[in-house]
């Protein structure tokens, strides 16, 4: 949302609100737009109506958006398909000439080279939201669960280097976080960023694969320019899982080689993790744990397989009518179970899940786990602290339910 308003021109008074860290104004404005990801489309269905009722203009973009655009545009005003680099500033010509369309859609691809900076000086409380950038967009995979195809445009962009540094120096915080899909995608492109992102002592991380990282040299140019984490989608720890997946470019028996290789050049690694493929049992539970406590993965965001609408994944259990009849909101990867798994019931593969990231954020577990890496312990300390905080907290809510 910063990044988006800094296309509004100087002729709209503009305020960002981040419902994590601030209450919603529920007053008349003349255009309010949110951005509507899967599992959060009813509450904001809902946040549309208040608005729309008080009498004002509602927009609605982002991915849900453009998945479901059919079923977006009976609750709003004006919906976006797709990117908005062009569709967004057209939008906003129109609304002051009084004539708004009901549906802005992305034809073109949109070019990533003289973008405004962020208006990152609308932030207020939630800082975490100022520290996010991007180099490039697109991905060349597609794995079955990934709705990326569908919400971006196909082709493999990247910003002019220079852009952003710029942006890059725009950021208050010493932290922050490449927003890409795959960082090191092109190694030449990510190199030469990395020697001139190098000189701004910043820290950062970024989100790549577990191939891209067999290039010694990236891994040490990353270091150097300030990379704290590396977030890898592991995803499985079987050959079956990863078929599922169609990520068959990752190879599990160099998973400990890429890690040791991340961590001989100082980077903690974050891996990410879903259960609840068709070829998954109760023992994957255990199994990932002690493959990731083996290797010394630092960190692990893990996710309950969520079929979005869109992507194979989702045609393939529709077909089979393995969807549960339930909303969006159950589409969180997180406190929720959307299908009805192959080999496991819902319930014991949210409580599996659970019962992974319990022992995953036990001490037991965070001790033999950065043993092995020892790289940024208090950095991972730190992190590892929080999840198991976070964790608790979750737990005695649920009992609490």
């Amino acid at each position: 949302m910063p990044y988006l308003a800094g296309f509004v021109p100087s002729s709209f008074e503009i305020i960002l609100i981040d419902e994590y860290s601030q209450q919603i104004p529920f007053e008349k404005f003349d255009v309010v737009a949110v951005t509507v990801n899967t599992p959060n489309a009813p509450h904001v269905y809902r946040i549309a109506k208040k608005f729309q009722d008080l009498g004002s203009w509602v927009v609605l973009g982002g991915p849900h958006i453009t998945l479901l655009p059919e079923e977006a545009s009976k609750h709003a005003n004006t919906i976006f398909v797709g990117e908005a680099e062009e569709t967004w500033p057209s939008f906003l010509t129109d609304f002051l000439e009084g004539k708004p369309e009901e549906v802005y859609e992305c034809k073109n691809t949109p070019d990533l080279k003289d973008l405004p900076l962020p208006r990152r000086d609308l932030i207020v409380g939630h800082k975490f939201t100022s520290g996010a950038v991007f180099a490039t967009r697109g991905c060349p995979h597609n794995c079955s669960y990934c709705c990326l195809k569908k919400i971006y445009c196909h082709h493999f962009r990247k910003r002019p280097v220079e852009e952003v540094i710029e942006d890059i120096k725009n950021i208050p915080n010493k932290h922050f976080v490449f927003w890409d899909d795959n960082f090191f995608a092109d190694a030449e492109y990510t190199k030469k960023l990395l020697k001139m992102l190098k000189p701004l002592k910043k820290k950062w991380a970024a989100q790549v694969t577990a191939q891209s990282c067999k290039d010694e040299e990236l891994l040490c140019m990353a270091k150097k320019a300030g990379c704290l984490y590396l977030f890898l989608g592991l995803e499985s720890f079987s050959k079956e899982g990863l078929k599922d997946a169609n990520k068959s470019f990752n190879i599990i028996e160099q998973y400990p080689k890429i890690v040791e290789l991340i961590h001989s050049n100082g980077i903690s690694v974050q891996a990410g993790v879903v259960f609840g493929f068709d070829s998954d049992t109760m023992a994957v539970f255990d199994d990932a744990l002690e493959f990731c406590e083996s290797i010394g993965v630092d960190g692990v965001t893990a996710s309950i397989l969520t079929p979005f609408p869109g992507t194979s994944l989702y045609d393939a259990l529709e077909k089979d009518c393995r969807l549960l009849d339930v909303d969006w909101s159950y589409y969180n990867g997180k406190t929720r179970v959307s299908f009805e798994p192959k080999q496991l019931t819902s319930s014991e593969l949210l409580e599996g899940y659970n019962s992974f990231r319990g022992k995953f954020y036990s001490w037991r577990s965070i001790v033999r786990r950065l043993s092995k890496s020892r790289v940024n312990i208090i950095y991972n300390l730190i992190m590892n602290l929080g999840y198991m905080k976070a964790y608790k907290r979750f737990q005695s809510k649920t009992r609490v339910e």
